[in-house]
């Protein structure tokens, strides 16, 4: 999946045919976001960004800023919009989508009833764990809690079944972390020590807030900690999530209930609304084992304290302010070095949108989505698709039968372009202007219940995981698809004119389509067969050359360093190789058009030189030091930089395009450059 990137214009499709002007009397963003103090063959990154970068410092409420940042804030004024139009709607009947916008909206905006409410919203469950006495209705406790949009001991999910993509399979994960990631709690560097010490901070203010002294806030906090970093123990770490077959352990419940014999499955169940199930998936049986020891290990007063930690973290942000502006202090500032808080429309905004995005999309596409996207999302995508399959007939490391599975797997892969033929039903969604808290929660409540009433359906590979005004793309496995919403086709800096080939091609074919075609046959979507199972399609022989050339990738990326931090090779090689492949199969796309035939210049830059600029231009982020830290922690996407120098490096036509030399830092000698697609 793509890291959310962004641009600033919804372009009119009129106007995405070729530029035939051989120069520009516009300010062209290839050009002027260009820092030209900079050699493009010692670091391209900076060379086709750093412009911007000096002219748009970050700002004090952000934790990066580029081509992110501005379609974020765009996107949030076309939704906000929505929501203000919503909300003064009074004719709006009960029950609309307008209504339920609006009252979302309006609630959100009503800091003196969520001061007054404090905790109030979170009081019936706050009782219930009150009343756990014993371990089986602790069990009970950390189940119900899931079903209403908390986290606690572990995660559960129902999606399809990895190796019968057919099926709904319910599937029970480590989780639990209230930091979210084991690093955090492990590691022994200056910067992971300062982090838990604020954490323990923060924790404590939490209980505080929740009406502990001092004293008992800190061994509130204390014990938290110690619990949290016994999960974080049994945890696996981030690479080796990316396995699917490791991760992919089908017990009967019974089996199930023998690994764990202080927790009763056939009970658990029910209460996370699933009436009978013969099979579960469990990503990682030795944390379940050791969850299992720790509900003993810890006293029953012990859970407690944590479950009622996890419930308010979960909803801090929609509490009253010293509950809020504690959890902004430790996640945005600390974590991300974000020393301000965002107006509170646009955080209202953004979790309406999260909330309700079903609805606003519905609005969104009706009111700012031109005619045609569908179908100019489709033919770029057909033309990348056309140019990764004449990629595949004629690699040099596949053997024919293996390439006639893998031509066969990309001939069936559904790309789902623009908006959802059908949308969600809500209709059983109570929202009203009392509590933005309780609405949250009601939000999330229908969301799980959505969720679990797939179970033991037919599986429906209609349905959408992103509503169009999300700036976003992904590749789904099971289903053998890729999601593109509308608002990708948008394009920043051709107000009113249209882009050339070259910036269609460097940023939609390349760091869309081509990216999320290639995930279906990365480290992991490669293990996936045409009909979305879990299969090896592969022989032996050519399945050992692809993993010899996915080594190569991960060993190019360790080498990469941000502040004294490596990137992690193996946890974000299936990013890195769908880059890699996204950038390479969107060029020879390019190849194909007028523009690059003709050889055209536009504001002096060649076709291949604009190309590679665009596709610099598609990732144009710059980030806190604190925020580089944590993605390189916790994200198996590497840091935008390498999202840029990383595949380019492996190019022999941007060694031409900007004269890159032995020499040069963006060079690579010929055995250590990756060919994979």
């Amino acid at each position: 999946m793509n890291l959310i990137r962004t641009s600033i214009l919804i372009l009119s499709i009129a106007a995405f045919s070729s530029c035939n002007k051989k120069e520009t009397t516009f300010s062209d963003p290839l050009v002027t976001n260009r820092d030209t103090t900079v050699n493009p063959a010692e670091d391209f990154f900076n060379y086709a960004n750093n412009g911007w970068f000096k002219k748009n410092p970050i700002l004090n409420t952000d934790s990066s800023n580029g081509i992110m940042r501005i379609i974020t804030d765009t996107i949030n004024n076309q939704i906000k919009n929505i929501c203000e139009k919503s909300a003064l709607d009074e004719d709006a009947s009960k029950g609309s989508n307008k209504q339920k916008i609006g009252d979302f909206y309006a609630s959100g905006m009503d800091t003196i009833a969520i001061e007054k409410a404090k905790l109030l919203p979170l009081n019936a469950e706050l009782k219930n764990i009150d009343a756990i006495t014993d371990v089986p209705s602790l069990v009970s406790s950390i189940a119900h809690l899931q079903t209403i949009g908390a986290n606690p001991a572990f995660s559960f999910y129902v999606s399809q079944d990895d190796k019968i993509s057919t099926k709904y399979a319910l599937f029970f994960l480590q989780g639990g972390l209230g930091m979210g990631q084991r690093d955090f709690y492990l590691e022994t560097d200056k910067r992971n020590v300062t982090i838990r010490n604020e954490y323990a901070v923060h924790l404590k203010t939490i209980m505080k807030s929740m009406g502990q002294d001092d004293a008992a806030a800190a061994k509130s906090a204390a014990v938290i900690l110690k619990l949290e970093t016994d999960l974080a123990k049994a945890s696996r770490k981030l690479e080796a999530l990316r396995d699917p077959i490791k991760n992919y352990n089908k017990l009967t419940v019974d089996q199930f209930n023998k690994q764990t014999s202080n927790i009763d499955w056939k009970k658990v169940l029910p209460i996370l609304g699933i009436a009978k199930a013969d099979t579960v998936i469990v990503g990682q049986p030795e944390f379940f084992t050791a969850l299992n020891t720790l509900l003993k290990t810890y006293s029953t007063e012990d859970w407690k304290t944590y479950l009622k930690w996890n419930l308010v973290n979960s909803y801090a942000s929609f509490l009253n302010k010293d509950i809020e502006k504690s959890d902004f202090k430790f996640f945005s500032t600390v974590m991300n070095g974000v020393t301000t808080q965002k107006p509170r429309w646009k955080r209202v905004v953004n979790q309406t949108d999260s909330s309700l995005g079903e609805l606003i999309g519905q609005v969104y596409v009706a009111e700012y989505m031109p005619k045609g996207v569908k179908e100019k999302l489709e033919e770029i995508g057909n033309n990348v698709r056309d140019v990764f399959a004449e990629h595949i007939k004629k690699l040099d490391w596949m053997s024919a039968p293996t390439k006639e599975k893998a031509l066969n797997k990309l001939s069936k892969i559904v790309m789902k372009l623009g908006y959802p033929d059908k949308w969600k039903d809500m209709s059983q969604l109570s929202i009203d202007r009392k509590s933005y808290c309780a609405n949250v929660m009601n939000a999330n409540i229908w969301e799980y219940k959505y969720m679990i009433n797939k179970f033991g359906k037919p599986v429906d590979r209609t349905e959408w995981g992103m509503q169009p005004q999300t700036y976003n793309a992904y590749y789904n496995p099971s289903n053998n698809e890729i999601v593109i919403p509308a608002c990708n086709i948008i394009v920043p800096g051709y107000e009113g004119r249209m882009p050339d080939d070259a910036v269609l091609y460097g940023i939609i074919g390349g760091s869309f389509f081509g990216h999320e075609i290639t995930h279906g046959f990365d480290d992991q979507g490669s293990q996936y067969d045409e009909k979305g199972n879990l299969n090896n399609w592969w022989t032996a022989e050519d399945l050992k050359k692809f993993k010899e050339k996915t080594k190569l990738i991960v060993a190019q990326y360790n080498k990469f360093e941000v502040l004294g931090k490596h990137v992690n090779g193996d946890a974000t090689q299936g990013e890195n190789i769908a880059d890699l492949g996204g950038v390479v199969v969107g060029y020879e796309a390019f190849k194909k058009t007028k523009q690059y035939k003709n050889n055209e210049k536009i504001s002096g830059l060649t076709p291949d030189q604009r190309y590679f600029l665009a596709y610099a231009y598609s990732w144009m982020i710059n980030r806190r030091d604190e925020s580089k830290i944590t993605q390189i922690t916790t994200d198996v996407h590497s840091p935008e930089q390498f999202r840029i120098n990383g595949p380019l490096a492996n190019i022999p036509e941007f060694y031409k395009a900007f004269n890159v030399k032995p020499n040069n830092k963006m060079y690579q000698s010929d055995s250590l450059r990756v060919v994979i697609w």
